[in-house]
């Protein structure tokens, strides 16, 4: 319980049954303060039903989890009280407003008088919704309504956000401006746990990742530290991983590489070889002018660069359970 009182969001050994399926089956991670951490994996992996636990939405099978330090079993109205939860789809209601729907969640975290005014304004003002105050939900886009929902989660300014799929759907200009405002909401100290399909856009927000599929939690840490260690990629200090990409005869290309001793190949497809080599720009350089020497037509000659998709697939083996 010490680690998760220092936690703001903390699950230890959480299982989840809906009869036979497990799904989420001995679950333990935890967010800390100001972090971001992205919830990756296949549809059907455990990700919602893990967010719903935490949210107090469900009950888990066996094990705990807490929010600020409070049981999400023994304390789900403290949880809510310092919880944002932003799900994959909200329902709207009909003949009401951006303000008015504000202001009934305002209302019901209890919030009162020139708290509630000033709430609601703060909110609007953050997802820059203020001009669309008045306008009916159900004539919002996509990306506005998403707006509207992380506000709600906002309303009663928590601690702790869980967003699931906030990303789906927006168009890109509505995805780079919900990753600001996620980094500025970290900025202020608040833990976030994110959920997503859009690998690219979590690894530019996530200080870690955490990588679920059927129930398990496989893997969790920095995509640099996941990439390594799932992968048994060895880089040593002063090596780098390159990849060249070429128009020859592979087998000339591969039987020139295989005469290199300063080249340790990685692997090779029909026009391109991965390799590792000396980080020294001088000695690249060199290699490249050896490698036209030698007749190879190169059209790309670039540094491998880790990816969250690299790690997705190292990990997980497309189970469905």
């Amino acid at each position: 319980m010490s680690q998760a009182a220092q936690a703001k969001i903390q699950l230890d050994g959480v299982t989840r049954a809906f009869g036979n399926t497990l799904a989420v089956d001995d679950v333990s991670f935890h967010v800390d303060a100001g972090e971001v951490l992205g919830f990756i994996g296949p549809n059907g992996a455990g990700k919602t039903t893990s967010m719903r636990i935490l949210s107090t939405l469900d009950s888990p099978t066996a094990g705990e989890a807490w929010v600020d330090g409070f049981s999400v079993v023994d304390d789900p109205d403290r949880v809510r009280e310092r919880m944002g939860w932003m799900p994959d789809g909200f329902g709207t209601y009909p003949n009401i407003n951006c303000e008015e729907y504000l202001d009934f969640f305002a209302r019901s975290y209890g919030l009162r008088g020139k708290n509630r005014l000033r709430a609601i304004k703060n909110v609007m003002g953050f997802t820059q919704l203020n001009q669309l105050a008045k306008k009916p939900i159900s004539g919002l886009s996509k990306g506005m309504k998403q707006r509207l929902c992380l506000g709600r989660a906002l309303i009663h300014n928590p601690k702790v956000l869980i967003l699931d799929e906030p990303a789906a759907g927006l168009d890109p200009r509505a995805r780079i401006e919900l990753r600001e405002m996620i980094l500025e909401l970290a900025d202020e100290g608040k833990s976030l746990l994110i959920s997503s399909h859009i690998l690219s856009e979590l690894a530019e927000v996530c200080d870690r990742v955490a990588i679920i599929e059927k129930g398990k939690l496989l893997a969790i840490g920095s995509v640099d530290s996941l990439l390594k260690r799932e992968t048994g990629q060895t880089i040593g200090k002063g090596v780098s991983q390159l990849e060249v990409k070429f128009v020859s005869e592979q087998s000339d290309v591969l039987q020139w590489f295989n005469s290199r001793v300063d080249v340790e190949l990685v692997s090779s497809t029909t026009n391109s070889i991965l390799f590792n080599f000396e980080t020294c720009h001088k000695k690249q350089s060199e290699l490249l002018a050896a490698i036209i020497d030698a007749k190879i037509e190169v059209f790309e000659f670039s540094e491998k660069q880790t990816s969250l998709e690299d790690v997705f697939l190292s990990v997980t083996r497309g189970e469905v359970q």
